[in-house]
């Protein structure tokens, strides 16, 4: 292999390097003019920077062609989600061989009393079929296809749908008329992703963002008009992302206005579509609540989960009559805070309230019925496995006899089932087809705990083949995420399995930041306590080589987006840890970006991280760990940086910068490899054979830095 790194543009009078000052503090930044995505040489640059890291992979083609032939050989090419009734008829997804993106249909219900989905073949032509949307129709001459919104009205007589074909997360949003087929006048430009109905049909509502990409104004759209739209609702507050939909029981429009650790609902009777929006209870700073609305003995009732004087969320209920609520003092307690058990969502139905909430860093489901006298007593659903990951399935329907919810494991794949809560029986309707004879007994999936530098126990959720051996000698992947108390669950994955099967140890870190322990385990990772991301990952790592489970030279660390900024941090903290290092689409250069407000999801991120820019203590902190600023001159692993030219959420500046420091500071190791895919956004390419070749070229970086093939 023979290949040059691209050489740095020379900062000239247009490019010279920009100095950075706050609280006393200058930093000398030699790259900041990258950020000019219109400047031809930052193109020129990342071209060259493509250019070089597939020169420098050359080698591994023949290993992500066998990579990508054994992704598709794995699955059903042509296949069908299980159908989900509403009202008169059966929707479901198909896909197609050799075609990128689904097809959404629907048929109709031949048995009203008949819960049963139909058994459709996705190999052949279905009787009375309607398509709804074919995407693979609209995404034609375009590189890039996101679908949004896809919302039936009411009457089941209209469908809303909008699509974003550059990857800025800017869609535009139509509507068609499924009696007839045509697609109306109506077009809405410059949306965010969703579209709500009004409970006649008249009316869409849809947000639009600002110049930040901050969803902050609620739009009313009556059907037939093009240019008349009525402001609803603005939100002024930076802090703030709203959001427009209706309640499960499609009685009432609501919308939703949020910031890190506060919300707002407003609510509208859902066939009053120009009416004027209620606040049900307003916004004080930290209290967090989210709404549903259901009928409990007889009466209309408000179904609120928030987290006053509860850490891990409390659940209550209100008349809906009292708007606006002076506060919860009055509220019906359903199920009390706990300091085991983070209460995360609810699902309202007209016989039961399904409960969404996770215990000893599981994600589990269970059910209170709704009778005539009030709610009984909530029961868990037990899905019998060590480690599992689950959630409430698509029910769109309010008074269904039975609940539709998924659940999979690192060596269970993804299922659906319907769970009769009068039977408390599990129905299994599809589980995930693997092809190529998979057996799930070949493999095996622990909890391990390692012990972080404070003494924290932190959870690792581990898979390998059953013949894997302990001595060390395995390669491994370690993935951790640890922010926005978002939590990573031991799910199952396709992809995964041409890691298993070359031996491969496969492990997520729950580190502090995720939400896997509940809100304290967020807090714990947040702000001025961010370290502990770092740390505990660190100690995870360490944790698998001193279990035997691998060895440092064949560890890859893996993490994306706020991942990306774990990644960074630990290549600083840690480098000798680590094989290699995998960052999508990385948030590395965390401290510029969260210094400026006009950038993308800043001002909202302040209460995540702090606000260095009013504040010197959380100025120095974040220094002391963004991974930009604090790249050293040392020796780092090998590190492959994944991003996209059009990603709105963390801009690909970041990583180019992140890159090119390492290329002039570190003083050995690598390679340094950067890739930006030119016609996408924060999720990466579009169409799943382009995400299979994408994740094959990854896979095949993985592989050969782990020293296994």
């Amino acid at each position: 292999m023979t290949a040059s790194v691209p050489s740095v543009p020379v900062p000239s009078a247009e490019r010279r390097p920009v100095t950075r000052s706050h609280h006393g503090d200058d930093f000398v930044d030699d790259y900041e003019w990258l950020r000019d995505k219109d400047d031809p040489a930052t193109l020129a640059y990342l071209e060259a920077e493509n250019a070089y890291t597939e020169a420098a992979t050359e080698h591994l083609e023949p290993l992500r062609q066998q990579i990508f032939d054994e992704i598709k050989s794995r699955t059903l090419e042509t296949d069908l989600s299980v159908p989900t009734r509403h009202g008169a008829w059966w929707y479901y997804a198909r896909t197609v061989e050799g075609q990128q993106y689904a097809i959404r249909c629907r048929c109709a219900v031949t048995d009203p009393d008949d819960w049963t989905p139909p058994e459709l073949d996705a190999g052949s032509a279905i009787p009375g079929e309607q398509i709804l949307l074919d995407s693979n129709v609209e995404a034609e001459g375009h590189e890039f296809f996101s679908l949004g919104a896809f919302s039936i009205s009411d009457d089941e007589n209209f469908l809303a749908w909008s699509v974003d074909v550059q990857g800025d997360e800017r869609y535009t949003i139509r509507v068609k008329d499924l009696r007839t087929g045509e697609v109306l006048p109506d077009e809405i430009t410059g949306a965010s992703g969703g579209a709500t109905w009004s409970a006649d049909g008249t009316h869409l509502f849809y947000t639009t963002v600002d110049e930040a990409w901050r969803p902050y104004r609620v739009w009313r759209h009556r059907l037939g008009t093009v240019a008349d739209d009525v402001l609803v609702h603005e939100e002024a507050d930076e802090r703030y992302f709203i959001g427009v939909g209706r309640t499960h029981s499609e009685r009432y429009l609501v919308i939703g206005l949020s910031s890190k650790i506060t919300s707002e609902y407003r609510v509208l009777e859902a066939d009053d579509p120009e009416g004027e929006f209620r606040v049900v209870l307003p916004r004080r700073d930290g209290i967090e609540y989210s709404l549903e609305h259901a009928v409990i003995a007889g009466q209309d009732r408000f179904v609120i989960l928030h987290n006053e004087d509860a850490l891990n969320f409390e659940l209550v209920t209100v008349p809906v009559d009292t708007l606006p609520l002076p506060d919860l003092g009055a509220a019906t307690v359903v199920i009390p805070g706990s300091d085991t058990t983070r209460l995360e969502d609810v699902d309202v139905f007209a016989r039961h309230i399904v409960v969404s909430y996770r215990r000893d860093a599981l994600a589990r489901i269970g059910i209170l019925p709704v009778g005539p006298d009030g709610l009984g007593a909530m029961e868990e659903i037990d899905f019998g496995e060590e480690l599992f990951t689950s959630g409430v399935g698509a029910n769109a329907e309010w008074d269904p006899p039975l609940i539709r919810v998924g659940v999979g494991s690192f060596v269970t794949p993804s299922s659906v089932y319907d769970f009769d809560p009068a039977t408390k029986e599990l129905i299994l309707r599809k589980q995930a087809p693997v092809l190529g004879g998979y057996d799930a007994d070949q493999y095996e999936q622990h909890r391990s705990w390692a012990v972080a530098d404070d003494g924290t126990r932190v959870p690792v959720s581990i898979v390998c083949r059953k013949d894997t051996p302990r001595d060390g000698t395995a390669p491994a992947l370690i993935y951790g995420y640890g922010s926005y108390e978002a939590s990573m669950d031991p799910g199952f994955s396709v992809m995964r399995l041409s890691l298993l099967d070359r031996g491969f140890v496969y492990a997520i870190a729950h580190v502090r930041g995720g939400g896997e322990l509940g809100r304290h385990w967020y807090d714990d990772g947040k702000q001025l306590h961010k370290k502990n991301t770092f740390t505990d990952f660190v100690a995870a790592a360490r944790h698998l080589v001193d279990e035997g489970w691998t060895s440092t030279d064949r560890l890859v660390a893996e993490g994306g987006s706020a991942g990306g900024l774990l990644m960074g941090a630990v290549a600083n903290l840690a480098p000798d840890a680590f094989a290699g290092i995998v960052a999508a689409v990385p948030f590395v250069d965390a401290l510029t970006t969260i210094l400026d407000p006009s950038l993308p999801l800043t001002v909202i991120e302040w209460d995540e991280w702090g606000n260095p820019l009013d504040d010197p203590e959380v100025y120095a902190y974040m220094k002391s760990y963004s991974p930009y600023e604090n790249v050293g001159a040392h020796d780092y692993p090998a590190i492959l940086a994944v991003t996209s030219l059009h990603d709105t959420r963390v801009m690909y500046v970041e990583p180019a910068k992140w890159i090119a420091r390492l290329r002039t500071t570190a003083t050995g190791g690598g390679p340094f490899l950067l890739k930006t895919e030119m016609h996408a956004g924060h999720g990466g390419v579009s169409g799943r054979y382009a995400s299979w070749k994408e994740r094959a070229w990854e896979l095949a970086w993985i592989i050969d830095v782990a020293g296994a093939r």
